[in-house]
């Protein structure tokens, strides 16, 4: 693996980062959630492991759990929760130009990075 990151809700490790997509492993902690955000140079798509969480996609909200899948087209907005108490894992598969952290744009942030 390339890359692990620890975040205030979890962690994410970075499965694959080639020019054309990258795929990373979320793992979010129960109770824990994503900042509202979005990304000018790339789209998503989410793909939920295991656990149970919501999705919140241009202030839609759906609900996520093993074998389902979201996506989230670039300039989206987004945010992913778990209100569960077992870890949410997600695969998140990211296509478009560019696939940087710099790329996030924060509109919320619960641990107070926005």
């Amino acid at each position: 693996m390339e890359q692990s990151d620890k975040r205030p809700w979890g962690y994410f490790e970075v499965l694959s980062d080639m020019g054309d997509h990258k795929v990373k492993r979320i793992v979010v902690a129960p109770g824990g959630s994503l900042s509202l955000q979005r990304h000018k140079l790339r789209s998503e798509h989410w793909y939920a492991v295991s656990g149970e969480g919501v999705a919140t996609i241009d202030g839609k909200t759906f609900s996520l759990r093993g074998g389902t899948a979201a996506d989230i087209p670039q300039g989206a907005t987004h945010r992913l929760e778990n209100l569960s108490g077992i870890d949410l894992v997600i695969i998140e598969v990211q296509t478009g130009t560019y696939f940087g952290e710099d790329d996030i744009e924060r509109l919320e942030d619960k641990y107070g990075r926005a």
